[in-house]
């Protein structure tokens, strides 16, 4: 599973003029499901999300994590990030899960986000989202779990 995160003062998710998943400060955290992705893979990123020190201390320097700082954390679906760039000017999604199987692991991330932490919200899985942030900082990591 891969994770685009970016630290952000705000940010929402809309489906169809409705807003569905809103945070103020905290993560945006848009994730990619590939073919060889597992439950393990889904616990592994879960704790590198929690966990991930990338919010400022007493000194200004990222030493902080989701929680330590008590943020929220954004979890949207984009299986475009599963996408193989490396070749021609199109990308290919032979990489990407099934729908179906990303589904399930990405609702199945979302379910142990909620138990282990309170602010969590979410977009819809294969719905066409309007999203929008403030990054803070800009700072923006690509997570993955292998």
């Amino acid at each position: 599973m891969k994770a685009l995160i970016q630290r952000v003062s705000q940010a929402s998710v809309s489906v169809d003029d409705e807003c569905v998943g809103a945070i103020e400060h905290g993560l945006l955290a848009l994730i990619g499901v590939e073919r060889e992705d597992d439950e393990a893979r889904a616990e592994r990123l879960l704790h590198k999300l929690l966990h991930y020190r990338v919010f400022a201390d007493e000194t200004g320097r990222m030493n902080h994590n989701l929680q330590q700082a008590e943020g929220g954390l954004l979890l949207i679906s984009q299986f475009t990030l599963a996408a193989d760039t490396r070749k021609g000017l199109r990308p290919g999604f032979s990489s990407a899960a099934p729908p179906d199987e990303g589904e399930r692991l990405f609702h199945h991330l979302v379910e142990r986000a909620r138990n282990a932490w309170p602010r969590v919200a979410t977009g819809r899985f294969g719905a066409n989202m309007q999203v929008s942030l403030v990054n803070d900082g800009p700072v923006t990591f690509l997570l993955e779990s292998h």
